[in-house]
């Protein structure tokens, strides 16, 4: 079974956007262990911009592997 695009961009966001609260956590928890003070809002902001920057690592990820599947797949 093929996944689509759309569906591969909907499954990036899904885990991107429940990756985005652990990020935001984890930079509240760890920057202050190595000196680094922010705000609540830089570190949103820190974390939308890697968000982003996942999403389309997971995406051309996605696509890359069902590239790779459909050319692997013996012919009928």
């Amino acid at each position: 079974m093929k996944q689509s695009r759309t569906m591969s961009l909907v499954e990036a966001f899904a885990n991107v956007a429940v990756g985005y609260g652990i990020a935001v956590i984890t930079q509240i928890v760890v920057f202050p262990l190595f000196g680094l003070t922010t705000t609540l809002a830089e570190n949103m902001a820190m974390g939308a911009i890697f968000t982003v920057v996942s999403i389309a690592r997971s995406y051309c990820l996605r696509r890359a592997f069902e590239s790779l599947w459909l050319s692997r797949k013996p012919s009928a």
